[in-house]
């Protein structure tokens, strides 16, 4: 995953230059910020104090580090300089020495426009404002030395999109053969024989996939319960949604809809109109990428939104048409295909992964989702699974 080393430090601080920063100034306290810890390799840390790291245009990183927590710094490189304070005063001094009249980027979205950025207590700013510093947001540098992918991660989260295509068209069959044969599985049954065969092909998940007949598939967020089993029987609508990835990889993500019978035209004309807007994301993308063009998540978003709402659906299609998956996290830090919760104008630059997952919810009556993974190689768009459900699934 990437993290900042001597290696990655010349591509980091050239970035920065070409930003016109004079810096990244990353700041945590007890996990406020997973970004910063991360990105410094000190997830796994006992950190109980405040931490602040310069990542300067030229020169070496500055840390400034509390005295009573030294050995969480013991890898940290010697030629990189290291600042140790106890009083709040020496902090602030130090602060003011390191970034006063610098621009310097830090995990802060403006107006809070992008929650999953914005990580810096309005309190810290205003500390870092008083040093002296001007504050830009590092989305872009989050993006691009955080979030993105290496070409390793592409291969593993290839590898772990088939696997669950494959046990998603499994648990399909299996739930229609039941039914069928006058013995319908129980959504949190299908759900476990699910995870089981998550374990037989060495994927982990931080969470059971959702399983949702009928109505259920209306809550976007639904939980199956053995408290609350619901049967899949004929004639139901099925979503399966699942994630998982080989350990320490990107996730794969992905929904799936199929019905235990004959589909009613209103639910075919539905699936038609989710699938539709999904495939004009895609293009969207594909046409920008190919013309060299700048894409902005938001973007996106309104392309595919524009397909629902025009079917008079607009109001159903309730969360945003996609979710960064970063090297670390399913729901990650990096772009979001997103101008309906949040106004995610951060650029698709080459290295990001994400979902594309448009839907439609009635509650009470009828929801549909479909949902693949995307990840922006250079110069191309690359979608997983290969084979991408086309037509509702008739099982």
């Amino acid at each position: 995953m990437p993290r900042l080393s001597p290696e990655s430090l010349p591509e980091i601080q050239r970035a920065i230059a070409d930003a016109g920063l004079d810096g990244w100034l990353l700041y945590d306290f007890r996990g406020t910020n997973p970004i910063a810890r991360d990105y410094l390799g000190m997830s796994d840390v006992h950190l109980s104090r405040r931490i602040f790291v310069l990542v300067p245009r030229a020169g070496v990183p500055v840390a400034i580090t509390h005295n009573i927590e030294q050995g969480a710094w013991r890898d940290w490189p010697a030629a990189w300089r290291r600042e140790r304070y106890s009083s709040w005063r020496a902090l602030e001094a130090f602060l003011h020495e390191l970034v006063g009249g610098k621009r310097v980027a830090m995990e802060y979205s403006a107006g809070d426009a992008v929650p999953y950025l914005d990580r810096i207590p309005a309190g810290v700013l205003e500390m870092v404002r008083a040093a002296g510093a001007t504050v830009v947001t590092s989305g872009e540098l989050v993006s691009r030395f955080y979030a993105a992918w290496t070409l390793d991660d592409l291969s593993s989260h290839r590898r772990a999109a088939e696997h669950i295509a494959q046990i998603a068209h499994d648990a399909f069959a299996h739930a229609g053969s039941l039914a069928r044969a006058g013995t319908p599985v129980a959504e949190h049954v299908l759900q476990g024989r699910m995870m089981d065969a998550f374990a037989r092909a060495g994927l982990e998940t931080y969470s059971p996939p959702n399983v949702s007949v009928g109505a259920n598939a209306a809550d976007p967020h639904y939980v199956p319960s053995a408290d609350r089993p619901q049967v899949i029987t004929v004639g139901n609508l099925l979503l399966i949604d699942l994630w998982a990835r080989e350990p320490g990889r990107p996730y794969a993500d992905q929904t799936w809809m199929a019905i235990l019978g004959a589909p009613s035209a209103r639910a075919v004309q539905m699936w038609n109109t989710v699938r539709d807007a999904r495939d004009a994301a895609i293009a969207y993308l594909e046409q920008r990428i190919a013309a060299g063009d700048i894409v902005r998540g938001a973007d996106v978003d309104d392309a595919s939104r524009a397909v629902i709402e025009r079917a008079g659906l607009g109001e159903y299609f309730t969360h945003r048409t996609g979710h960064s998956i970063d090297a670390r996290e399913i729901h990650g830090s990096g772009p979001n295909l997103d101008n309906l919760e949040t106004r995610d104008e951060r650029l698709l630059i080459p290295g990001v992964g994400f979902s594309i997952e448009p839907g439609v919810y009635i509650r009470g009556d009828i929801g549909l989702r479909t949902e693949v993974n995307a990840y922006i190689g250079d110069g191309a768009l690359v979608i997983t699974p290969v084979e991408i459900q086309q037509d509702l699934i008739v099982v």
